[in-house]
């Protein structure tokens, strides 16, 4: 029994860094890691999400709003997006304010995840292919 609880105790741990996610494909969020949990809405494709707690085939996550919802694991992705929470972001061809931009994001538009760049600078690419720097404050998930 002692190992039991153990065990359900390990598996139900938080995430200890930040661990970010992308939902693969539209799926419904639940209150409960269960499928007869209380749907809460369909999330996006392409939306980044924190994974704040796993369990065996379920994931608690947290979106860019804070709302915290249960998924199931397989909707999740390795890859990472960010997603724009400003109004509109400018993507600039080098991490510079002055440097020219290569093209602005609409607030809530998902960009794949580059890496971090000095300066407080995230570099994205836009599903077209066009890629650039946006400013970290402008921007979710990364």
């Amino acid at each position: 029994m002692k190992r039991l609880l153990l065990f359900a105790a390990v598996c139900a741990l938080p995430v200890s860094a930040v661990e970010m996610r992308t939902v693969d494909a539209p799926t419904v969020l639940y209150d409960a890691p269960s499928q007869r949990g209380v749907k809460l809405f369909v999330i996006r494709s392409e939306t980044p999400v924190e994974l704040v707690v796993g369990l065996e085939g379920w994931a608690k996550v947290r979106d860019a709003d804070g709302g915290l919802a249960w998924i199931e694991r397989k909707f999740l992705a390795e890859r990472r997006t960010v997603i724009v929470t400003a109004d509109r972001a400018v993507v600039r061809q080098k991490p510079d304010e002055g440097s020219p931009p290569v093209f602005e994001a609409d607030k809530n538009v998902a960009l794949d995840y580059l890496e971090a760049a000095p300066g407080g600078w995230i570099q994205v690419r836009h599903r077209d292919g066009q890629s650039g720097f946006v400013r970290a404050n402008q921007i979710w998930g990364y």
